[in-house]
């Protein structure tokens, strides 16, 4: 064999896509130099042809040589019968646990016993030899929303939390305000509320502010904390000149909101009510290892800067006092969180909580820090080519590396959707084809490739999880999938997500989803698109042009088109009330309103491919929150919605 031969074998061990299909259907090979960066991503040698031989033996032989699978998954609750045993003794214990909770007689074939929810670890010995396997017990489906609910057709409202105004917050919507909105729209009749993901973006990182570029998801966005409940935070006065700006001032905002907080640590620390001092013990004490680790990466960045990757080799101990606060932080993150789901819940809302899962972390971030043994190195997470971006997407984020993740039972992972999930009603897993396969660039200038990823584990990790807290769970799907996928999806019980701008017919009208398709949300916009009235002006379009994407030929046949696709829907009515209608009266089971449609708002909250040439992320809405209730577009959205059957 060649050492090309060899470097595409050892790629096929490792699940590196041999070739995909581009925008325009055209297969585009993995080149080897491709083949090389994704395996060295693996933490696999391939640093000389010697390498690549050695490192092809090895694996082969760590393959072969095992008498027994190194995972398996079973269904939840029901006794899985495996064809493997040659004799072993074995027992059954929880993920890193030491309690054996079942045992077994030397048999030819085991079975496994009905299991609870989880991740096990089955240890089986024969001919003194002993292999662990790890056990993963899921339920065979996700909750659907009638086993939630009841109901088939709900609505509910998107929205930017940080773009929340009102008389009490700091300048930057909060979990107050979050509870606030969610009474708001569960009187209106509205049975969720969806908002940006609230993943910790960094203590000390004065400049990130893209709520999909976290530094770790695991955690929650401190910023978001309300002062104004917090004893010993004193009023939120001084933040008037905040509150009062067109946009969220962040710059602004994190070091006197920052200092705010430290105030409240310090009565924290003196004056606790027991039962808050006792709740925060308990907090410390089952966040364990993890949480105390994401602390001292918030302390230590404190000292040494926002990038890990320039630190020093061996970093000096923070402050253990600092690391305390760093943990209070996200205690009274998670305690008010979880206050916003109950006011959810008590103002009529059937799920509540709508939150979203990025897809990835920063690569200088506290995700990629903690957990470098699973993390890949030298490459990002991205996207080719596709209808949604021509370009191709380079998303500088961390990527976890399969046969890492896999060797750590995905603890990483299970740490980042138990968080979540646990005070959320539904959640969105943005770009969820990254369960099935990632697009990783490399560093090195190699053309990007794709790289599997272990699917079916994945997916019953989410399950436990979901089952466990009760969840809804919607994969956003948009973009080159490959055949079956959706349906696959579908069969786990993920719901859909659909754009109606992106759903056209063959005329060029938009396709509501009917009844083969109802297992999804369906909405017209999302943050990163033109909002029903940008889309109806072709705001969109004067911003492609105005930054040069596309020439002034383009554009205005462009302006043409749109044109004619919005008349086909304001004959009879009002653009935004026509679209809005065929969402209310499709079969979709998730009907979501962008409150930017509610108040027609002009400008999109994202413009994907650009940093400071839009307002990005900081857009404030032209509405109190105080004064939402009344607001007569709301009324008129609730009604339609509620016309509608939903």
């Amino acid at each position: 064999m060649t050492v090309q031969d060899d470097l595409a074998a050892l790629a096929d061990i490792c699940g590196i896509v041999p070739h995909f299909y581009d925008l325009h259907g055209q297969q585009l090979p993995t080149s080897p130099e491709t083949q090389r960066a994704l395996l060295a991503a693996n933490g696999i040698d391939v640093s000389t042809d010697d390498a690549i031989q050695s490192s092809l033996a090895q694996l082969r032989f760590d393959r072969d040589d095992r008498w027994f699978p190194d995972e398996i998954i079973v269904e939840a609750g029901v006794e899985a019968w495996q064809n493997f045993g040659l004799g072993a003794a074995w027992d059954i214990r929880l993920d890193e646990s030491d309690d054996i909770l079942v045992s077994g007689e030397p048999r030819d074939q085991i079975t496994v016993p009905p299991l609870d929810p989880g991740i096990y670890t089955l240890t089986a010995t024969a001919s003194g030899r002993t292999e662990v396997i790890t056990v993963i017990a899921a339920p065979k489906t996700l909750p659907s929303v009638p086993d939630l609910t009841g109901a088939t057709r709900l609505w509910g409202m998107n929205l930017a939390l940080y773009g929340l105004r009102s008389e009490r917050n700091a300048g930057l919507g909060d979990f107050a305000d979050l509870g606030a909105v969610a009474q708001i729209a569960g009187g209106q009749g509205a049975d969720f509320v969806g908002i940006n993901p609230l993943h910790a973006m960094g203590y000390a990182d004065q400049a990130a502010i893209s709520p999909y570029s976290p530094s770790h998801r695991g955690y929650l966005n401190t910023a978001c904390i309300a002062l104004d409940v917090l004893p010993g935070a004193g009023d939120a006065g001084d933040f008037a000149d905040l509150r009062a700006s067109e946009t969220v001032a962040y710059q602004d905002h994190k070091p006197r909101h920052a200092a705010a907080l430290e105030t409240a640590f310090a009565t924290f620390l003196t004056k606790a009510d027991p039962v808050d001092a006792q709740s925060f013990a308990a907090f410390q004490s089952n966040g364990g290892d993890d949480l105390r680790k994401f602390a001292t990466f918030e302390a230590l960045s404190e000292i040494y800067g926002p990038d890990w990757r320039q630190w020093p080799d061996t970093p000096a101990n923070p402050d253990p006092a600092r690391v305390t606060f760093h943990m209070w932080l996200q205690w009274v993150a998670d305690r008010q969180l979880s206050d916003a789901q109950a006011q959810a819940k008590a103002g009529g809302m059937a799920l509540g909580l709508y939150l979203d899962l990025a897809v990835g972390s920063r690569r200088d971030g506290a995700e990629s820090w903690c957990a470098q043994t699973a993390i890949a190195q030298g490459v990002s997470i991205g996207a080719p080519p596709d209808h949604l971006s021509p370009a191709g997407q380079n998303w500088d984020l961390a990527a976890f590396a399969p046969r890492k993740l896999k060797a750590e039972r995905y603890r990483p992972l299970r740490r980042i959707i138990a968080q979540t999930i646990r005070h959320a009603g539904i959640i969105r897993i943005d770009h969820v084809l990254g369960l099935n396969r990632s697009y990783w660039i490399p560093d090195d200038g190699s053309p990007g490739g794709y790289i599997h990823q272990p699917f079916e584990s994945l997916l019953a990790v989410i399950k436990i999880d979901a089952a466990r807290y009760n969840c809804a769970v919607i994969g956003e799907d948009l973009g080159l999938v490959p055949d079956g996928f959706r349906d696959t999806m579908r069969a786990h019980g993920f719901y859909g997500y659909s754009v109606l701008q992106y759903e056209k017919d063959d005329s060029g009208a938009f396709r509501t989803s009917d009844a083969g398709s109802a297992q999804v949300l369906s909405c017209f916009a999302t943050h990163d698109t033109p909002t029903v009235k940008g889309y109806e002006t072709g705001h969109d379009i004067d911003w492609w042009e105005n930054l040069s994407w596309v020439d002034r030929e383009t554009a205005e046949n462009m302006r043409e088109q749109r044109k004619a696709d919005v008349s086909r829907y304001t004959e009879n009515g009002d653009f935004s009330t026509n679209v809005h209608g065929m969402l209310a009266g499709s079969s979709a089971c998730f009907a979501a309103v962008q409150l930017d449609d509610v108040l027609g708002a002009k400008e999109a909250q994202n413009l994907p491919g650009t940093i400071d040439e839009h307002p990005n992320w900081r857009r404030k809405y032209d509405i109190a929150l105080e004064d939402l209730n009344d607001a007569p577009a709301l009324n008129a959205m609730a009604a339609l919605m509620t016309d509608a059957g939903r």
